[in-house]
């Protein structure tokens, strides 16, 4: 190849380098405005209420056992020595149900928007409590305290009222705090009519308006657990261990219930291996929930356009160079610089002007502003309108291909493959009489004439 067309085709490989690295700084910045979002919305969250995660009912009998054991005195002797231990006796429910509605809202801080929720919640369960609370032996060595039914809410700050629960259908006063290590934060009601005499049944039901933020989880407690919530957010991401066995997802909202028992959780057994007096990590490990975050948000969208950066300036630089060699109309590297830095352009728009109007507008405005400033630049360096506007049609398709690629979640791999196989296909259609071995010399032989009046 002469060292012409050779010279060019280096000139455009070393742009094209030097506008990935201007938009590897983009790139960064996107990085850095994501991460400014997620600590506005940690602090709207720290100011009201955060992520919620619903860990019961749970009932909890309180005890003190006496001890004896053996021990040996200073001089050797064995001696029969007793000493009081504490503990809880932690019973399940048989049935569990919770039905809730979720209402969102957007709170706005500055341009940034954190996504909250309202959820009134209908939690329902039944206690089989056995005779001597199932202990079998050494029932003299125990005292039992005061029972108590307990449920654990992660954030406390977003347990709303009215608040209401009911015990065998008599209201029942609810109190904070759990009573226990094992759940932590939340509430929990007395139970007054239970004891190691006789065996219970125990039916309680609780109305529990609940704020949180970004994802709502629950620990299926029951022996047998069913959940039913519904919402008017119509981008539910299911989260946790257990995923729906019915949903519905549309544009008005979803609907979604789960149903699990003790032989997917094994929760009963996680129970027993924990300490009576710390919070037990196997008990909390299985859960399930639904987040109600954008799955896809305008930051990650601009990212995903910036990683096909590089398809899209080749592939207009291989335009450019396309009219180069065809119509032999010499492009100067400058032109493809400049040209090149409006491409850059586009991202830089396209991430501030997401900031304020959503992502597909803001798409929409910077190419067609891309689309403008190109198509009149390359009008007046190819001194004909009707190849100035022929260019622009050509970048608004690739502008609209590219679009359509990032929309294509589960197809957008195929698409590009695609689309790359048909651009390819029109290149080598459009240069297939090209002599290369004889365009430097045509080039040297007969240099562009400068424009009159130069």
């Amino acid at each position: 190849m002469e060292r012409t067309l050779a010279f060019k085709l280096g000139a455009i490989a070393l742009l094209i380098a030097a506008l990935i690295l201007a938009l590897s700084s983009i790139g960064r910045l996107v990085a850095e405005r994501q991460a400014r979002r997620d600590d506005v919305i940690q602090d709207i969250a720290r100011s009201s209420s955060g992520e919620q995660q619903l860990t019961g009912p749970v009932l909890i009998v309180p005890y003190r056992k006496t001890v004896r054991e053996w021990r040996e005195n200073d001089r050797g002797d064995r001696q029969l020595v007793e000493r009081e231990v504490s503990g809880e006796l932690h019973f399940l429910p048989e049935i569990f149900t919770l039905a809730g509605g979720v209402r969102t809202e957007l709170r706005a801080r500055g341009i940034y928007q954190a996504r909250l929720y309202h959820a009134q919640l209908a939690i329902k369960a039944e206690f089989d409590v056995p005779l001597h609370y199932g202990l079998s032996a050494d029932l003299a060595a125990y005292r039992f305290g005061q029972p108590l039914i307990a449920v654990g809410v992660s954030d406390i700050r977003g347990i709303e009222s009215p608040l209401t629960a009911a015990l065998e259908d008599a209201p029942v006063k609810l109190l904070p705090g759990t009573g226990t290590a094992l759940l932590k934060d939340g509430l929990h009601a007395p139970v007054s009519t239970v004891g190691p005499e006789a065996p219970a049944r125990l039916r309680l039901s609780i109305n529990l308006p609940l704020l949180g933020t970004s994802d709502f989880h629950v620990i299926p407690v029951g022996r047998e657990t069913q959940i039913d919530l519904s919402s008017n957010w119509p981008n539910p991401g299911f989260t946790g261990d257990f995923l729906p066995v019915q949903r519905k997802v549309d544009a008005n909202g979803f609907s979604a219930q789960w149903a699990t028992s003790f032989f997917s959780t094994n929760l009963e057994e996680a129970l027993r291996r924990c300490d009576d007096h710390a919070a037990c990590a196997d008990f909390t490990a299985h859960r399930l929930g639904v987040s109600f975050v954008d799955p896809v948000d305008q930051y990650l969208e601009t990212d995903r356009a910036i990683k096909y950066a590089l398809l899209f300036i080749s592939l207009t630089f291989a335009g450019f160079f396309l009219f180069d060699v065809l119509k032999r109309l010499p492009v100067h590297p400058i032109q493809y610089a400049l040209v090149g830095a409006a491409l850059a352009l586009f991202y830089l728009l396209l991430l501030s002007l997401c900031e304020h109007v959503g992502f597909g507008f803001a798409y929409l405005l910077s190419s067609a502003g891309c689309v403008a400033l190109i198509t009149f630049y390359v009008t007046c360096v190819l001194k004909s309108l009707g190849r100035g506007l022929s260019f622009g049609c050509g970048l608004a398709l690739l502008y609209g291909c590219l679009f359509g690629v990032m929309s294509a979640d589960d197809y957008a791999l195929l698409m590009g493959s695609l689309l790359l196989c048909a651009l390819l296909t029109a290149v080598m259609i459009l240069t297939r009489h090209v002599d290369w071995s004889a365009l430097g010399s045509r080039e040297e032989a007969n240099p562009p004439r400068e424009p009159r009046g130069s």
